[in-house]
């Protein structure tokens, strides 16, 4: 079998390549890039793997015109710039002891070795340099039935890195059958070890997490973590009921990954910037007020307001409301119609504050439909 693609031919690509064949060294292409092409998902970023030593491979780019950069070089990784793209190149390497994620690694492993220290069967997979798939592992049936299993003992994997029960359950929303169902044997290594994810920093979780809620339909791996009991130790307190049901009203548009955070309804322990928890916030207050669709464009813009709308309706299991986004629209073109001065100076100080306030309330109630004069003659100042 054999992969093909802009990526592969790419100038860059076949430069990396062909600098390390010509030295007589061993290079392949691997993971990603032949995982998704072979399932039909576009490539992002193309990874070389080589039997050559960290400090060869930066020579040989030097010479030939490329630039090096040690971006991992206690991993063994070289960036190589070759006709403006960045390629990791990767010396061959297996663990020869592992500390959690931290491992000693030794250079000088075979393509077998390589291979058996990654993390799924889908990520095992290497392609030369005219697309000619290489599958050490038996990977192969795996990534084309779209059924993500652990590289050899899944305790084991899950052993050299926790982060690797999340990447089960997001590499199955992004690449797995949902039709499937999600391997057995990984799931159990998965829910059994699920306590472990409470050792990690909040950033590789927050990370990890935003990947897997930003997948197509991310609501049977989710489920998944609930049911296995592996989601409270991430987000205590969420609950994944309502998740399938905002995926259906997406109607296969994925809305962000804080929509769906917000209808899981937890962040706690999260690590979001400043934005992200005030608009999660927003979301999860918009929730419990009685807004029409025009006020959440006012209040909140069309997409905050898309959230809550579809977010609510996915809670309450019910079609939001009929017209809504041209609602929303209308919302966020609005113009509050009184200003300060309109008020003045028949009030001023705390009561001019109180009677835009009402105003305004009034007018978010009546679905912004009052005008100037109205508003005003409510407030005794027509």
């Amino acid at each position: 079998m054999k992969v093909a693609g802009a990526w592969l031919d790419a100038p860059g690509t076949q430069g990396v390549l062909a600098m390390l064949t010509a030295a007589g060294h061993q290079a392949l292409v691997v993971g990603g890039c032949v995982r998704n092409t072979l399932i039909g998902v576009p490539v992002s970023d193309v990874d070389i793997a080589t039997d050559a030593l960290p400090q060869t491979v930066s020579d040989l780019a030097e010479k030939a015109g490329f630039r090096a950069v040690p971006t991992g070089i206690a991993h063994g990784t070289v960036t190589v710039v070759a006709h403006g793209e960045g390629h990791e190149v990767t010396t061959f390497r297996h663990d020869e002891e592992t500390f959690g994620r931290h491992a000693r690694v030794a250079f000088g492993a075979d393509l077998v070795q390589d291979a058996a220290r990654r993390d799924f069967t889908m990520n095992a997979l290497y392609a030369q340099a005219d697309g000619g798939v290489i599958d050490p592992l038996g990977g192969l049936p795996d990534v084309l039935a779209r059924r993500v299993r652990f590289v050899g003992d899944p305790e084991a994997r899950i052993a050299e890195d926790a982060l690797r029960i999340l990447r089960f359950f997001r590499f199955h929303a992004q690449y797995g059958d949902p039709a499937q169902g999600l391997d057995a044997e990984a799931l159990s290594a998965c829910a059994l070890h699920s306590a472990m994810l409470e050792t990690l920093s909040r950033e590789r979780i927050t990370a990890e997490l935003k990947k897997l809620l930003a997948a197509r339909d991310p609501a049977p791996a989710v489920g998944a973590m609930a049911t296995s009991g592996v989601l409270p130790h991430v987000l205590p307190g969420a609950s994944a009921a309502a998740l399938a049901v905002l995926v259906h009203l997406e109607g296969g548009h994925p809305g962000g990954w804080l929509r769906r955070l917000a209808v899981l309804g937890s962040a706690e322990g999260l690590r979001l910037s400043n934005r992200e928890s005030r608009d999660f916030g927003r979301i999860r207050d918009a929730f419990g007020r009685a807004d029409t669709p025009a006020a959440l464009g006012w209040r909140l813009g069309e997409g905050l307001a898309a959230d809550v709308i579809l977010g609510f309706a996915a809670l309450m299991e019910s079609p939001p409301p009929q017209g809504w986004q041209s609602e929303v629209a209308r919302g966020a073109e609005a113009r509050f119609p009184l200003k300060p001065a309109d008020l003045m100076p028949a009030l001023g100080g705390a009561a001019l504050g109180a009677a835009l306030k009402s105003a305004q309330d009034h007018w978010l109630a009546a679905d912004l439909r009052p005008g100037r004069d109205e508003l005003l003659g409510r407030l005794g100042l027509a």
